[in-house]
């Protein structure tokens, strides 16, 4: 699925350092403003340990986990949406992505320089949520004036954008995101059309130092409480230490989280996380050649899941044959689970669940 999470921010919190860990990228990370200026994009795996139980079972030449796409955007300040810093460059960018992931600097360190003076959280996610809710402003004024043209006729598709839009412009004017008013499903169909900044999911991620790792700390509480009053996720990462496990052997990472306390790295936690968010799940195939992870939105019925792997796999769907890696896991064979009764046949109508290993009978 070509869906991207844009890793934004202030300037200085962590994001290229955070950027770096998921990818190995090397994108340029400093201790000044603006040192990411060009967007950098890399593909993160997503660890799911799905799939080491389905080669417990299945010997295989090779496993293949899912991955997203991830986008480092240079960091924003105060005034961008009025061409500060490097405002429009930033703006245009973030407006390209499908979910955000918002790195707020959670730890106190006097030798890495904050852009506003000091370490405050609530701040930094006001200045950020304040700064592209009037980007939005100004694109979704034009949005108003172009339906409060068109309803003047009576037309009225035209007046309930109209609407919609004089809504969103009430809220922008107080700093308000669309995500976080009250919608109806038609109504949320409408902001959608507008391609909103404010629209798209929020993933905070609490970089912290490695004293919050295990438990946060006073700025990751005040992240969590911003986050649950907006209904948003929350992950917390330590992008020093993050860095550091990305450049061991598997051996020394394993020793390095447990002395961490820790068991995986956080990294895994947000790849997942991330994810979620873009409103993905997984299903799998499972045999000698390849174990393999694959990626389709939630509510992707069989065929569209066949098609996933190839267009003349949908085209020509007969049937799928399900089963579950808890099953396999009981039963240890698909003659067990054929004889269990666990292996299941379903046709077009079937919504895939997250976890399924699936099995596609085609035409040519």
């Amino acid at each position: 699925m070509a869906l991207q999470a844009g890793i934004v921010g202030l300037p200085n919190v962590g994001k290229s350092t955070l950027f770096n860990a998921l990818t190995a990228a090397g994108a340029e990370s400093a201790n000044y403003p603006f040192c990411t200026i060009e967007p950098n994009t890399g593909i993160v795996p997503v660890h799911d340990a799905r799939l080491e139980q389905l080669h417990s079972i299945q010997d295989t030449e090779k496993i293949i986990p899912t991955a997203v796409e991830i986008v480092d955007i240079a960091g924003l300040v105060r005034g961008a949406s009025k061409g500060e810093g490097l405002g429009n460059q930033f703006l245009g960018n973030i407006r390209n992505v499908d979910a955000v992931l918002h790195v707020v600097r959670c730890f106190a360190d006097p030798d890495v320089v904050h852009v506003d003076g000091g370490v405050d959280p609530t701040r930094d996610i006001e200045t950020i949520e304040i700064e592209l809710a009037m980007s939005d402003l100004e694109s979704v004024q034009r949005r108003l004036d172009r339906f409060s043209k068109a309803s003047k006729s009576g037309n009225k598709e035209a007046a309930f954008h109209r609407d919609i839009a004089q809504k969103l412009v009430d809220a922008f004017q107080d700093g308000t995101a669309a995500r976080n008013l009250e919608w109806t499903e038609d109504e949320w169909a409408s902001v959608l059309d507008a391609q909103l900044i404010t629209s798209k999911p929020v993933l905070y991620v609490c970089n912290v130092d490695e004293d919050g790792i295990a438990a946060g700390n006073e700025y990751v509480e005040a992240v969590r409480s911003h986050a649950k009053a907006e209904g948003s996720g929350l992950v917390i990462i330590c992008g020093k230490v993050e860095a550091e496990i990305s450049e061991l052997d598997a051996e020394d990472r394993d020793a390095f989280l447990e002395d961490l306390g820790l068991t995986e790295p956080g990294l895994h936690r947000l790849a997942r996380e991330t994810y979620s968010l873009l409103g993905l799940q997984t299903y799998f195939t499972c045999g000698p050649k390849e174990i393999r992870a694959w990626t389709i939105k939630e509510g992707f019925k069989a065929p569209q899941a066949a098609g996933v792997i190839h267009t003349d796999f949908e085209r020509g769907f007969i049937r799928a044959e399900v089963y579950t890696i808890p099953d396999i896991l009981e039963y240890k064979s698909e003659a067990g689970l054929k004889a269990a009764g666990k292996l299941r046949v379903e046709g077009k109508d079937y919504v895939v669940k997250d976890g399924d290993v699936m099995h596609f009978r085609f035409n040519v």
